[in-house]
C-alpha cells in the first residue's frame, strides 16, 4: 500500500487535475468532499473521455494530429482556445467515477489482487475509518510477486 494518497475536489477545474497527474506521476485520484469522504475517483480514463466529449461538442473539428494533414501548420486558430476554455471549465466532479473501489488496511492481498482482476480496475483505495488512508495499484500488487520469486 502507498500511503502517500493525493486527492481533489469534485470543484477542482479539469486543467489541474491534469496537472496533479502529471506533477505526482499518477493516473488516478480520490475525489473528496471537505470532509474528505470518498465522493468517487478520476483517472485518466475519465480526462480522456472528457477531451473527447468536449471534441465532438465542438462546432468545428480541428485535425490536432497535423502529420495527417498534408501540409499543415501549427495553425491552432481560436477554436483550441475556445476547446480549452470549454475543457477548463468542466470539473472533476462532473466526470468523474461515482463510485470507487475501497478495501480495508487488513485485506488480504490475494482479496485485492482478486477484486481489482474481475473489476477491470488499476487500483483500489484504502479506507479506514470512512477516510483513504492508501491507495494499492496494480504495480503495487507486481512488486509483492516479484518478492515472492525472491528476486
Amino acid at each position: 500500500m502507498n500511503d502517500s494518497v493525493v486527492s481533489v475536489s469534485p470543484e477542482t477545474p479539469l486543467i489541474e487535475v491534469l496537472r496533479v497527474f502529471v506533477d505526482e506521476g499518477i493516473h488516478g485520484a480520490p475525489v473528496v468532499d471537505r470532509d474528505e469522504t470518498l465522493l468517487g475517483v478520476i483517472t485518466t480514463s475519465d480526462l480522456l473521455r472528457a477531451t473527447r466529449d468536449e471534441h465532438e461538442r465542438s462546432e468545428t473539428k480541428i485535425d490536432y494530429f497535423r502529420d495527417l494533414v498534408e501540409f499543415s501548420g501549427p495553425d491552432w486558430g481560436t477554436n483550441l482556445e475556445d476547446f480549452q476554455d470549454r475543457l477548463g471549465q468542466r470539473t472533476a466532479g462532473e466526470v468523474m467515477t461515482p463510485t470507487a473501489a475501497t478495501v480495508a488496511p487488513d485485506e488480504p492481498v490475494a482479496n485485492v489482487a482478486r477484486r481489482m482482476r474481475e473489476g477491470g480496475i488499476h487500483r483500489v483505495w484504502v479506507e479506514k475509518g470512512g477516510r483513504i488512508c492508501g491507495v494499492i495499484s496494480a504495480f503495487d500488487l507486481l512488486a509483492v510477486v516479484e518478492e515472492m520469486d525472491g528476486t
